[in-house]
């Protein structure tokens, strides 16, 4: 039986903190109290999972307006999937209950452009921890960069950001025994988003969820 909260009221809360982050407006959530603090050594109780890219324009809680305890978030450059990171995920699904997971993508991503710069111009000699994050995206967006070439630089990168979130997401949900029962069985959602560093507004990639 699902313990958290749901994943359609979990998607409410993320897009209403988003809006107000965007307004330049602020949620009394974000605050935290001396009782707030003390409950939360205890325990703690993530409404939703954000894995994020380690970009420090995007800091997940401050995007969507939340505060300590609210989000069980995993960064990483290029928020690619790989074993540890679906660990995190089975990790605070299971344990927490938690039942919305968001892959958060964004504009002007530095490990979409090593790709692509990647794709075009293979580097002869480059960081094999590096080159790791790079081939871990290439295979989602090598066709999507192709594609789009004729478009200019800035369609290029967007459909590569998007492309790699969706890969992201399609990862999680068939790369992990647990995460696929807790989809089947107990209300678990991996959705896909991106953040808009001009804007400040999340859009969320999958729309029968974003309703």
């Amino acid at each position: 039986m699902s313990r958290g909260v749901p994943a359609r009221d979990a998607l409410a809360r993320l897009r209403e903190g988003n809006a107000r982050f965007a307004a330049n407006a602020r949620g009394t959530g974000t605050l935290i109290t001396a009782a707030r603090r003390a409950k939360l050594t205890a325990a703690q109780e993530p409404f939703a999972i954000v894995l994020g890219c380690s970009d420090s324009r995007v800091p997940v809680e401050l995007v969507f307006n939340q505060g300590p305890g609210d989000l069980f978030v995993i960064r990483v450059a290029g928020n690619i999937v790989a074993p540890s990171l679906i660990g995190s995920v089975e990790f605070a699904a299971d344990r927490f209950g938690t039942r919305l997971v968001v892959v958060l993508g964004h504009s002007s991503c530095g490990a979409i452009q090593a790709t692509i710069e990647e794709l075009h111009r293979p580097a002869r000699e480059s960081s094999p921890h590096i080159l790791d994050i790079v081939d871990r995206i290439k295979p989602g967006v090598a066709g999507i960069v192709a594609r789009h070439e004729s478009e200019g630089a800035l369609a290029v990168e967007h459909a590569a950001m998007t492309a790699n979130v969706r890969a992201s997401v399609e990862q999680l949900r068939h790369g992990s025994a647990i995460i696929e029962n807790l989809i089947a069985r107990d209300g678990l959602v991996v959705t896909g988003a991106w953040y808009s560093l001009e804007t400040g507004k999340v859009e969320f990639l999958d729309p029968p969820l974003a309703r």
